[in-house]
């Protein structure tokens, strides 16, 4: 019973770094996918505001009292109502 919460102990605590870890390396890639393709998306930023509002939510709502699922579900509006708000550039022909 005891390793089962020292097990749960270390998930919750390593979740927010993990996911924080997958943003990076998804930010990185996408970059480098853009750089070499040379083309620019047309759109907006919806899609990576809710992978990163879902996981700075994670974050924050671990670090404040264990509540991630309710910091995830928030995180997420919260960067799909930024995201959204932001337009790409349209690639000049």
């Amino acid at each position: 019973m005891i390793i089962t919460k020292n097990i749960l102990a270390f998930v919750r605590a390593a979740a927010p770094w993990v996911a924080m870890a997958l943003v990076l390396v998804l930010l990185t890639v996408r970059g480098a996918a853009k750089k070499k393709t040379g083309k620019k998306p047309v759109g907006d930023y919806g899609t990576e505001g809710m992978c990163l509002g879902m996981c700075f939510g994670a974050a924050i709502g671990s670090a404040l009292g264990n509540d991630t699922g309710l910091g995830i579900s928030l995180g997420m509006l919260l960067g799909l109502a930024l995201g959204s708000c932001i337009h790409k550039n349209r690639e000049e022909a």
